[in-house]
């Protein structure tokens, strides 16, 4: 394994921020190899040298972020007997044990799907009390008007009676097949189906485009994929101020 930055590695496994890991190797807290170490840029193998933080051994696993453009007719799951999964859809050395979509489209939607083994951060983006918003194109049957907007707004009352949260509805084009964007804080079954079938309008067509501050990269063909970069990865982790920001390589 190449060698990193050590502050890379210990923000990497969510031990802090680099600002805090700098705090702890000043402090004396970091130990390579059964030595302190005071200066985080140095670069260690974290697969051969022993890590210890506070006294406590840290076990190196490099963590993987995917972002694939998800074609209609696979799944977002690990295994199904019936269905190709976005897993299977990546490359075979690229299948490295515990990856799991980080959360799920419809087999028929399209779209932005995180594939990681970070169960940190995909705890953080799916967890109903961080409200990560998630971005969606839409065809739907019918003229989509500006009371539609405004339910959307107001939180629609679907047919089951269930109030959804407050979402952004932005018409891009409407006509007897309207175009639109979708923004949204909660990812109920179904959500944006239900939504607009409570309005008498069918989806025709969905696809995501966004995760947070994180859009779905437009060169990428349905089945496509890429890892993330440092950057969108930093993104991602913002959207809960307890996961540390991922440096950038050096």
């Amino acid at each position: 394994m190449a060698k990193q930055r050590l502050d890379r590695i210990l923000a990497e496994m969510g031990v802090g921020s680099r600002r805090d890991i700098k705090k702890m190797a000043r402090s004396g807290l970091i130990e390579v190899d059964g030595r302190v170490v005071r200066d985080p840029s140095l670069h260690i193998d974290p697969g051969q040298q022993v890590l210890c933080v506070a006294g406590q051994p840290i076990h190196y696993q490099r963590l993987h972020y995917w972002m694939m453009n998800k074609p209609p007719g696979v799944v977002s799951a690990v295994i199904d007997s019936r269905h190709r999964t976005v897993i299977d859809l990546l490359d075979e050395s690229d299948r490295t044990p515990h990856l799991f979509p980080a959360g799920r489209l419809d087999i028929d939607t399209e779209g932005f799907v995180l594939i990681t083994d970070d169960g940190q951060l995909a705890h953080a983006i799916l967890s109903p009390k961080r409200h990560v918003s998630k971005t969606y194109r839409a065809t739907v049957q019918g003229r989509v008007s500006d009371a539609d907007i405004a339910a959307f707004a107001q939180g629609l009352i679907l047919r089951d009676g269930y109030r959804a949260f407050p979402a952004h509805l932005q018409i891009l084009n409407a006509g007897e097949r309207s175009e639109v964007e979708i923004v949204l804080r909660e990812g109920k079954f179904h959500q944006i189906k239900r939504m607009f079938a409570a309005l008498g309008k069918p989806v025709l067509y969905l696809k995501r485009v966004a995760i947070g501050g994180v859009q779905l990269d437009p060169s990428l063909p349905p089945g496509g994929y890429r890892a993330l970069a440092d950057d969108e990865v930093a993104r991602l982790r913002e959207t809960d101020p307890r996961l540390p920001p991922r440096p950038a390589e050096s």
